[in-house]
């Protein structure tokens, strides 16, 4: 029995939608928007247009969401196989901003080693490539977090981040 057709959805498409309109699901629980970035990592899916705006209109409904809970619901995102598309999601909807703002503060820096990416493409990429261990991927998640508090460019318009792993240090206690 499938009255909401997730077989297609799932198998056919790879799309992520919920079975309900997505603003009834989330203000019912709004830890469903984080777990929603899970589900996309973790099955491979790509988010359904009216599931990621009501992602961006409803992030601010996580501030609801018991800090335990959150918690929970980002270890499991990061030991799926590549996190990387949830990241993403949590950061390009908004809801990296309600409860994690130092994620997509890092978008705004630019890595000067690797000037191809910004930090956070940077710290996306180690995420992925780090072992499937909650405390390494977190690890690797805050390398970087010092960057943005840090960033200093030169007359030469060079960047750099002086003391960026002492500053990320105090930050993450």
């Amino acid at each position: 029995v499938d009255p909401f057709d997730g077989m297609v959805d799932l198998l056919v498409h790879r799309r992520l939608r919920t079975p309900l309109a997505p603003e009834e699901s989330f203000s019912d629980d709004p830890l469903r928007m984080l777990r929603a970035a899970r589900f996309l990592a973790g099955y491979g899916l790509v988010p359904d247009g009216e599931l990621i705006a009501a992602v961006k209109a409803l992030a601010p409904r996580l501030e609801i969401v018991a800090p335990e809970r959150l918690r929970l619901e980002l270890d499991k995102l990061m030991v799926v196989e590549d996190p990387s598309a949830g990241l993403w999601f949590l950061v390009d909807t908004g809801l990296a901003q309600e409860f994690l703002p130092e994620l997509p503060a890092m978008r705004l820096e630019q890595d000067p080693i690797h000037h191809h990416k910004d930090v956070l493409a940077h710290t996306i990429a180690v995420v992925a490539r780090s072992p499937q261990r909650s405390k390494v991927r977190l690890a690797a998640l805050f390398h970087d977090v010092g960057k943005p508090r840090t960033r200093a460019v030169s007359a030469g318009g060079g960047v750099s981040f002086h003391h960026h792993e002492v500053v990320g240090a105090r930050m993450t206690r």
